[in-house]
């Protein structure tokens, strides 16, 4: 039996348009999953495991199991680390899926459209005018071929 290497975790292919990264990404030396929602619940003030576990739609029992580290997290569905990390942030929590993807031991997957739309919009915000409206040019050309074929 192969064991596994928690100090690497693999990440999502590239595609058009994501940052170029490595392969595989350091797994961060600290904080595991336990300790990472430990400090992000910390951070958000007055909520409790219950009351993440509720608003992520996980079940209590298994939330506190992972907080307790009385259960593994390699199997982890990550709908439920993204949804972890979108309740964690709508209480004022600085993180972003992959920490908690990396505290899980879990491969990082690639953007997701939510993330890809932000950084095409941080883009375009940083265009001047006449590069703007190139990119939307651009865009709508690349639209219209795609419905062509």
């Amino acid at each position: 039996m192969r064991m596994h290497d928690s100090s690497y975790v693999t990440t999502g292919p590239n595609h058009p348009g994501d940052h170029a990264r490595a392969a595989e990404d350091p797994a961060p030396t600290g904080e595991d999953l336990a300790a990472l929602l430990t400090r992000l619940l910390e951070e958000t003030g007055d909520h409790t495991q219950k009351e993440l576990a509720t608003a992520a739609g996980i079940r209590y029992p298994t939330l506190n199991a992972w907080m307790n580290r009385t259960r593994g997290t390699s199997r982890i569905n990550p709908d439920d680390l993204r949804a972890l990390t979108n309740i964690l942030r709508g209480w004022g929590a600085d993180v972003v899926p992959r920490q908690l993807f990396e505290a899980a031991g879990r491969p990082v997957p690639g953007p997701t459209d939510e993330e890809r739309e932000q950084r095409l919009l941080d883009i375009y915000r940083q265009l001047p005018t006449k590069g703007q409206r190139a990119l939307i040019q651009s865009a709508e050309a690349m639209l219209a071929g795609a419905r062509a074929s």
